[in-house]
């Protein structure tokens, strides 16, 4: 079994994505290094070249997932149980899955995916949505459930601030670690959801991507001065 984040803080989410001038698992791995050194307790990190660099630069667990679109299913955060093989194999402490009741595309329930990993010792973190979701994951036994797909399902609200409420209402429904993931960009948004009860928040985008933090600042200045 990989090492699990027992700790509360705040892990950083090295993504890119092909259009993008970081993309590339040296150039991530070297952010998951400067996230380290700024004090992030864990890494979450996207497809297995990512997951494999990341590894061999850092010393806290990595949280790694496997994005894939495959046909028309809508589940692609690690989205078959090969896939999560493959992220664990790869070097993931952690894997990260999609924890909805969604078609999978290989056919397999979630039930089943816990199960298959948990038979390997793979310690699961399921991406939810609703509290529903979250309460079913649990009955699952997995290690931690995260808000990551809160504002991504159709099902699920629709609003462009993180859904601290759904941290607060897991967190005060079970023992299982609750995560905080999913437009966090305010550091009083991280606050808000630690105090609501998370065991720690994902920061990705806010972070990683230098061209939305670019375009946020110049978006700031032309509404305040119009430039």
């Amino acid at each position: 079994m990989g090492q699990l984040i027992t700790r509360r803080g705040l892990v950083v989410s090295c993504q890119a994505y092909e259009n993008e001038p970081l993309f590339g698992a040296d150039h991530m791995a070297e952010m998951a290094k400067a996230a380290v050194l700024g004090g992030a307790i864990g890494i979450r990190a996207n497809g297995t070249a990512d997951i494999a660099a990341i590894k061999n630069k850092v010393n806290v667990p990595v949280i790694g997932l496997v994005k894939q679109q495959i046909g028309e299913a809508s589940v692609y955060i690690t989205p078959t149980l090969q896939t999560a093989y493959e992220a664990y194999e790869a070097g993931a402490d952690i894997v990260a899955i999609d924890g909805t009741k969604r078609a999978r595309p290989d056919g397999k329930t979630l039930r089943e995916v816990v199960e298959a990993l948990h038979l390997r010792n793979i310690p699961v973190m399921a991406d939810i949505s609703t509290v529903e979701e979250g309460l079913y994951a649990v009955e699952l036994g997995v290690e931690y459930i995260s808000t990551t797909l809160s504002g991504y399902t159709p099902y699920s609200p629709q609003t462009a601030e993180p859904d601290v409420e759904l941290v607060r209402q897991l967190a005060q429904l079970t023992d299982i670690p609750v995560v905080a993931e999913g437009r966090y960009r305010r550091s009083s948004d991280m606050v808000e959801a630690l105090k609501a009860g998370a065991q720690f928040v994902v920061v990705g985008t806010a972070i990683t991507r230098p061209q939305f933090l670019t375009e946020l600042y110049l978006k700031a200045m032309q509404e305040k001065v119009g430039i």
